[in-house]
């Protein structure tokens, strides 16, 4: 147990105390790491309810989570990351939820830190990987781009939007279950929708190891998904900031195409007025999203 570890009450305690915590893994096919990453959590947390949801697994998942301590939750077929995690937090008695892949990649060893920061008053806690956990080159800087739009729409620093290995207050992580997707995408909007409910997060730096098997991730068809995460950003959290400046856009070509227009043929054309009748409808789409995006995230207090 390192000296980190001893500094957290759950872990001094060796049980759950009163807040408890709960581990939840979503796991297909990882029978060559889950039943290891689960003895280690244990472990180190001997008290945490650690929950595994098999997530259709054709192969012994299921059979070495529960040697290996594990509650185990069987899915009958394949529903996706996300649905797991979903599933994993209704079930999960714990105050404080923490996820992690059960492939291997993600430290047991990490989690006291992320629950000393929850314990400084966050409500959620990412672990953001360095640059040597990346899988390959490409997913580097797909990542990159998303922490950097991601920023820029909540106006605070993003250091890891897709990261898996996340610590949060159940009942604040609960509130969003409706939200999130049944795909691989559910680290992105808990956390812009942790943001957009000016929850504070926070960022804990670890390094991630090649996972155990086989990925899940198909370059092509989840390149279109993620190409899709970026507009689920905008969207989730401030629509405005997408469709504004695509309105400005077409109403600097619309103008533009006037001044041509007027000075060449001295008229107003069909272009100019589509190019005008769009920017207006784009913006006022804007609106109406940002409306929907307002009542999406009001609570009932």
């Amino acid at each position: 147990m390192t000296e980190q570890a001893e500094k957290h009450p759950a872990v001094q305690a060796g049980q759950e105390g009163a807040r408890g915590v709960s581990v939840i893994l979503p796991a297909r096919n990882e029978q060559g790491a889950v039943g290891d990453t689960v003895r280690r959590v244990l472990d180190l947390l001997p008290g945490a309810q650690v929950i595994v949801v098999d997530d259709g697994s054709v192969d012994d998942t299921a059979r070495f989570a529960e040697q290996a301590g594990a509650q185990v939750l069987r899915r009958p077929y394949g529903m996706g990351n996300g649905a797991a995690v979903k599933a994993g937090a209704r079930v999960a008695s714990g105050e404080v939820l923490v996820f992690m892949d059960a492939d291997g990649q993600h430290d047991p060893a990490d989690i006291p830190r992320l629950l000393q920061r929850l314990d400084e008053g966050y409500d959620m806690v990412v672990g953001a990987r360095d640059g040597g956990s990346q899988a390959s080159v490409g997913r580097g800087l797909a990542n990159r781009l998303y922490n950097r739009l991601a920023s820029w729409m909540t106006g605070h620093a993003v250091l890891d939007l897709t990261s898996g290995f996340r610590a949060a207050r159940a009942a604040r992580f609960r509130e969003f279950l409706h939200l999130l997707p049944n795909g691989f995408s559910y680290p992105t909007t808990s956390t812009m929708a942790f943001f957009r409910s000016a929850y504070a997060v926070s960022y804990v730096p670890i390094h991630a190891a090649r996972r155990i098997g086989t990925s899940h991730i198909r370059p092509l068809r989840d390149g279109v998904r993620f190409l899709l995460i970026i507009f689920k950003i905008a969207t989730l959290y401030s629509p405005l900031k997408l469709f504004a400046p695509v309105a400005v856009g077409f109403a600097l070509l619309g103008l533009g195409n006037y001044a041509y227009t007027f000075s060449t043929l001295h008229r107003f054309t069909n272009m100019s007025a589509l190019l005008l009748s769009a920017a207006v409808i784009v913006f006022l789409i804007g609106l109406i999203s940002e409306q929907i995006t307002n009542l999406t995230y009001r609570r009932g207090d």
